[in-house]
């Protein structure tokens, strides 16, 4: 093995806000010399990016930054074909010796696209590490000011919503749905099935400068909407 092979690091830069960049986020993002900003669309900016831009925009050194495209697909095929794009020009640039932060919302271990690219490069034989992130759903309970779990009530996270819900509904006290515009009118039947009483507050574009913070369910718009389900049945007053 080359060792003198660059490493890839996983940066989590949170919901939205730069001030919630970690420390050691941003210390990695100082010095780490090519920067990877994976995007939706040709024609839209990354959002990571646009997160890091000060950061990276006060740095007095030189700097790289690679923009592979991650389309919003559900072709896994297609899908794969777009990881090992993105994994071939990381790898080039670490079998340079330089090192790659692969910058991603939220945290890089909660559904993000760098699990798939850094399994790739890992099966390789590269280094890989993650630096943690505010993830969104911590985002959005401290934008909507409520607490998601305490003593020992069970805590409910899903990507988004599908049959699997109504089910798996009867063993939280908190649930946390993502990407809840895209079917509200079916999240909000599955909610309402349930007997107990409930709090229900959605997010839109967590601790960005047009976040909205609302009681009830996310009716339409953008694609980063979450929703926090509070159940009451289960607690004790």
């Amino acid at each position: 093995m080359n060792m003198n092979r660059g490493k890839l690091i996983g940066v989590g830069v949170g919901p939205g806000d730069p001030e919630l960049l970690t420390v050691k986020a941003v210390k990695t993002l100082e010095r780490v010399p090519v920067i990877c900003a994976p995007k939706s669309s040709q024609n839209k900016p990354s959002v990571a990016l646009s997160i890091v831009r000060g950061i990276l925009d006060g740095r007095k050194d030189e700097h790289v930054t690679i923009e592979p495209l991650f389309p919003m697909i559900e072709d896994k095929k297609a899908l794969k074909s777009y990881w090992a794009g993105a994994a071939e020009l990381i790898i080039n640039e670490l079998d340079e010796g330089r090192d790659v932060s692969f910058i991603t919302l939220g945290d890089p271990s909660v559904y993000s696209t760098f699990s798939y690219v850094a399994r790739i490069i890992d099966d390789q034989g590269y280094v890989v590490e993650m630096i943690p992130g505010i993830n969104s759903f911590t985002g959005c309970a401290a934008s909507a000011g409520i607490t998601l779990g305490e003593k020992d009530e069970i805590i409910l996270v899903v990507p988004k919503v599908d049959q699997r819900l109504e089910e798996l509904l009867q063993h939280a006290d908190t649930a946390v749905i993502m990407k809840t515009s895209r079917h509200s009118q079916m999240l909000e039947e599955i909610i309402n099935k349930d007997p107990r009483d409930k709090t229900v507050v959605s997010v839109q574009n967590c601790s960005m400068e047009d976040e909205k913070v609302f009681d009830g369910f996310a009716k339409k718009g953008k694609y980063l909407s979450t929703t926090i389900v509070k159940f009451n049945g289960n607690q004790d007053h």
